[in-house]
C-alpha cells in the first residue's frame, strides 16, 4: 500500500540570512502500533544543521517530531494447514507479512522453518469468536473448499465462505480474497454442482461487500508438493511438464478453447507457489481487485515472485 505523505514543519528560525536547511532523519523509529481498521503510525526524530558562508559553527536545531503513516500488512488465511493455504502462509512470510491461520487443524505437523513464524488458531468458520481472530487484519485469505454430497459442498464452499466475508466486513477488514475455481467451459447444467454453485456464492459475496478491494482468484488443477500424513505427494511431476506442454501449444488450441468442456483438457495447470504469490499481490497492490483467470494469476505472481 503506498504511504502517505510525510509532512514536516520545520522548528522557527532566528531572523538571520542562512541557506535552507539540510535535514538527517535520525535512525529512531518508534515501533508501529495498529487497531484494525485504523493504519498504524511511526514516530521519527530528525536532526537540522545549518551552515552559512559567514557562521563558523553550524547552528543545531531542537529535534523535531515527524509522523508517518507506515502502513504493515497482516493477514488471517482460512485454511492455512492446508495444501493452498500453507502456501500462502510461506510465501508472505518470506514478504515480511505477518500471517494468522485459522482453520480446524491448527499447527500442521511438520516444522519448516517458516512455520514458527505464523500464529495457528485452531477452530471452525461457523463458530469462530472473529473478533480475536481478525483483530489488526488488513486482509483475509480464504482457501475454504472441499468435495462431498451436493449440501457439504454447498455448506463448505458456499455458506462458510459468506460467514467469513460478512464477519471481515464487519469488523473492518479492509480487503478480501478468495482462492475459488475456473470453470473449465463446463456446459450451464454441470455447473449446478454443490460444488460451483457454492463457489460462485461466495464470489458474489466477495464482490458485492468488496467492490473496490475484493480479488477472486480462479486456478484450475493447482500443483506442488503436497504433505499427507507426513508424506510428500509431488504433484508437481505431473503438473509441471503438463504445464508447459499445454503453454507450448497454446497458439494451436486457441481456437478449440470455445468448446464445452475443452478446459478439462486445455486448461494449463497452476503451480501453488504462483496462486500464493498471486494473492501476495493483492494484498500489497490496491489496484488489483476484481476476478482473475488462469494466466492472470501467473502473471500477478510474477510481480511479486522471486
Amino acid at each position: 500500500m503506498a504511504p502517505s505523505p510525510i509532512l514536516v514543519r520545520p522548528p522557527a528560525l532566528a531572523n538571520s540570512p542562512l541557506p535552507p536547511p539540510r535535514c538527517v532523519a535520525a535512525v529512531a523509529a518508534a515501533p508501529a502500533v495498529r487497531t484494525a481498521p485504523a493504519a498504524p503510525f511511526s514516530r521519527l526524530r530528525t536532526k537540522c544543521r545549518f551552515a552559512a558562508s559567514d557562521v563558523r559553527e553550524d547552528y543545531s536545531s531542537t529535534p523535531i517530531d515527524i509522523v508517518a503513516d507506515v502502513k504493515t500488512e497482516k493477514i488471517v488465511v482460512l485454511g492455512g494447514s492446508g495444501f493452498v493455504g500453507s502456501a500462502i502462509c510461506r510465501a508472505a512470510v518470506s514478504k515480511g507479512i505477518e500471517v494468522v491461520s485459522f482453520s480446524r487443524s491448527g499447527r500442521p505437523s511438520y516444522s519448516d522453518s517458516w512455520v514458527d513464524q505464523v500464529n495457528w488458531l485452531p477452530g471452525d468458520v461457523f463458530y469462530a469468536r472473529w473478533d480475536e481472530v481478525l483483530v489488526g487484519a488488513t486482509a483475509v485469505v480464504s482457501t475454504l473448499g472441499g468435495f462431498g454430497n451436493e449440501e457439504q459442498m454447498k455448506r463448505i464452499n458456499g455458506e462458510a465462505n459468506v460467514i467469513a466475508v460478512n464477519a471481515a466486513k464487519e469488523y473492518g477488514v479492509p480487503k478480501f480474497i478468495l482462492i475459488s475455481v475456473h470453470d473449465y467451459n463446463l456446459p450451464s447444467f454441470l455447473l449446478t454442482s454443490g460444488y460451483f454453485t457454492g463457489k460462485r456464492k461466495a464470489e458474489s459475496e466477495v464482490l458485492s461487500k468488496y467492490p473496490a478491494s475484493g480479488v477472486v482468484l480462479r486456478p484450475g488443477f493447482i500443483y506442488g508438493k503436497r504433505k499427507v500424513n507426513g508424506f510428500e505427494v509431488p504433484l508437481d511431476a505431473v503438473g509441471e511438464p503438463l504445464e508447459k506442454l499445454l503453454s507450448s501449444v497454446e497458439n494451436f488450441t486457441k481456437p478449440l478453447s470455445s468448446l464445452p468442456a475443452s478446459d478439462l483438457i486445455l486448461a494449463p495447470p497452476v503451480s501453488v507457489d504462483d496462486v500464493a504469490y498471486a494473492v501476495i499481490n493483492g494484498v500489497i497492490d490496491d489496484s488489483f481487485f476484481g476476478v482473475f483467470t488462469i494466466e492472470q494469476i501467473k502473471e500477478a505472481a510474477s510481480k511479486v515472485r522471486v
